[in-house]
Order: structure tokens, then sequence, then C-alpha cells
């Protein structure tokens, strides 16, 4: 519960309102498992949940979308600021549970920024997994996050990486539709894989129904979720979802545990 005091080493601009922030710890370093969340403070402004993107070389890494006071202010403090993180919070990718199998990640917008933790150790473990199939999509080519980075995995021989957009621009030259339309030809076995989505929760439901009716048992299909967490460990009750509070029992998901959940109007 104590804020430890973080100084800003870079950051770097992903698109029109998003700023990916590598952070160095002044302290005991904090670290987070893949799919984890930390709650970042902006001084004098506020408090936000904000998922864990990277840990690398000691640096936590999180991108941020200005939607708000303090993702804005976050998102404005240049090298050399200070930030102050709790955490880490909530569970992890079960990617012990996918060794041996098919792992298949998709990922839509900003979703893609929990997810890049399981991708990148999926690479670095490459033997523990079968096919790994990745399919990511976004509003427009200028919406996409990590570009570099996607074309470094599309680049690689041992991995499948997918992109697709959903309205595209001139020059783009890539797929255009919702990243659900992805899902029927990537190459997995449904009978021996499992799955990492995450997304805004009406992609995440149609992704979620892609996989099933592809053969995936939603036991296996893993989402995350991050909706109106505040306190980071279930006291508010801000991010109630039916009987589970998300900062405390997720924000990583069976498909099975709260799919139903997140079709029911106005939950």
């Amino acid at each position: 519960m104590t804020p430890v005091p973080h100084r800003v080493r870079s950051r770097v601009r992903e698109t029109h309102d998003t700023w990916t922030l590598e952070l160095e710890s002044l302290a005991e370093p904090i670290r987070p498992r893949a799919g984890q969340f930390d709650m970042l403070y902006a001084h004098g402004v506020g408090e936000v949940p904000i998922s864990v993107s990277g840990d690398h070389e000691g640096a936590l890494t999180h991108t941020v979308r200005a939607v708000g006071a303090v993702t804005s202010a976050l998102c404005s403090l240049e090298p050399g600021a200070l930030v102050w993180v709790r955490g880490p919070y909530g569970n992890e990718w079960p990617l012990a549970e996918a060794v041996g199998r098919d792992l298949v990640v998709v990922a839509g917008g900003i979703g893609l920024a929990p997810l890049r933790p399981a991708i990148r150790h999926a690479l670095a473990h490459r033997e523990d997994y079968g096919v790994l199939s990745v399919a990511v999509g976004a509003r427009t080519p200028a919406d996409l996050l990590y570009v570099h980075e996607i074309e470094a995995w599309r680049a690689r021989l041992d991995a499948e990486v997918d992109v697709t957009v959903d309205a595209a621009t001139p020059g783009w030259r890539g797929r255009v539709g919702l990243v659900t339309k992805l899902i029927p030809g990537a190459p997995f076995d449904p009978e021996n894989a499992v799955a990492l989505v995450c997304g805004p929760e009406v992609m995440m439901i149609f992704v979620v129904r892609a996989l099933v009716e592809r053969g995936m048992p939603a036991s296996r299909i893993w989402i995350s979720l991050e909706r109106n967490m505040r306190c980071g460990v279930g006291h508010c009750g801000h991010c109630q979802l039916g009987p589970t509070l998300i900062c405390r029992d997720g924000p990583v998901y069976r498909a099975d545990e709260v799919a139903r959940l997140l079709e029911v109007r106005e939950l």
C-alpha cells in the first residue's frame, strides 16, 4: 500500500493520445508478473490503475492513454519527473498452464499493452509452447501500438503474427476488418491451445465467441478486465462486476467465469 517513488527514465509517444513511460525505482524495485497492474500517482492530481506493459533492466513500463486528468498528467511527464507507484496488484496470465500447448494471443487497441509481457515471455521461452499465434487489431493504422516491435515479431519464423485495422488509411497495405476475422484462419489447434485476450469489452465478447466456435473450450480462454478500479485492494467497490471485484479477483479471468456477466446490460 505504500507508494514507491519512481523517476521517468523515458517517454515514447505511441499514438496521438497514448504514451509509454519507462519508470526507474528510487527504492526497492517492483517486480510484477505478466498481466498484473500498478497504481500510478501523478503528484497533486490523483491515482489510476495501469497495466504493466514491460519490465526491462529494472525499469517498469506502462503504456498510458490520456483520457482524463490523471492519465493526461502522466502522459505529459518529461524524463526526470517523479511518479509514485504502488503494487503490483491482481493475478497474472496463465503462462505456466499454457506450457506444452499452442498459445493464442488476441489484442484489441490498447489491450495489446497488458498482453505484451506475455508475448515477450513466450518469445523468450519459445521451446515451452507449440504454435504461437498473435492477432492484433486497431481502429486505424495510426492507433497501432509498438509498431516497430510488432514488425520484429512478424519477422520471426517461429511465430504467426497478424495485424488488422477497422478502417484503412492511405498507404496501408495490411488487412482491413475486425480482429475476430483473423481467428478462423489462425494456425492453432483449438483442442490443445490456451488463449489470452484483452481489448474493449465488446471486442472480447465476440473474440471469445469466435474462439469457442473454432472449438476451443471457454475454460482455456482468459481475458483481462479493467473497469473503474480505484483502490487496488478490494475495499472501495468501484470495480465490482456482479459477485467479483476485479482488482482483488482479477484482472485476469477465465472466460467461462465472466463472459455472461459482461453481456448483462449496465452491470
